[in-house]
């Protein structure tokens, strides 16, 4: 009876040991953000500036230049680091876009991936409501990432990245720039 219940506990054990080492080797787990400003202007004049892809740098602070088409585009941050992406989806009647990155460039943006969409539609009082969202992986994909390529940084520079833009068109829209 005793083998029996020391045969339990190894195996209780050895099944907490085998949970610990799949738990900590498990890779990158998506990402997401998720951000939306409200602009006093109405939604046709405020995708007529959003709505030009590569025309991103004009109203994104974060952006030195962009250049390219409405189905690719190349962003260099202030840094002069750049980034291609690509649309996946263009709905200039919806107002909207999907694009995503082609090649990671981690000292662009600490992502190994990234997909994302820009949505304009109409807000209270005849202005309008823009929400950019994104999915993406952190920049290193192993187990135990440097803290400049973690789910954290990653999140972090792409927040940073929505939120000029949405606040760069906001300003752009209302006429304050």
């Amino acid at each position: 009876m005793r083998l029996k219940a020391v045969f339990h506990a190894m195996s209780f054990v050895a099944g907490l040991v085998a949970l610990t080492t799949l738990a900590q080797a498990h890779g990158p787990t998506p990402q997401k953000i998720d951000e939306a400003i409200d602009i006093k202007a109405d939604p046709k004049a405020v995708w007529a500036i959003a709505g030009d892809f590569a025309g991103i740098s004009k109203w994104n602070s974060e952006l030195k230049a962009s250049e390219g088409s409405n189905e690719k585009r190349v962003i260099t941050f202030k840094n002069g680091e750049q980034l291609e992406e690509e649309v996946d989806e263009y709905n200039p009647q919806g107002m909207t876009y999907s694009y995503r990155m082609l090649n990671p460039n981690l000292k662009a943006a600490p992502a190994s991936s990234y997909s994302a969409t820009l949505v304009v539609t109409p807000g209270g009082d005849g202005g309008s409501h823009v929400e950019w969202y994104g999915r993406f992986y952190r920049g290193d994909t192993g187990n135990e990432p440097p803290d400049e390529l973690n789910d954290e940084a990653g999140r972090e520079a792409l927040t940073k990245l929505f939120k000029a833009g949405l606040d760069g068109l906001k300003a752009k829209a209302e006429g304050h720039s």
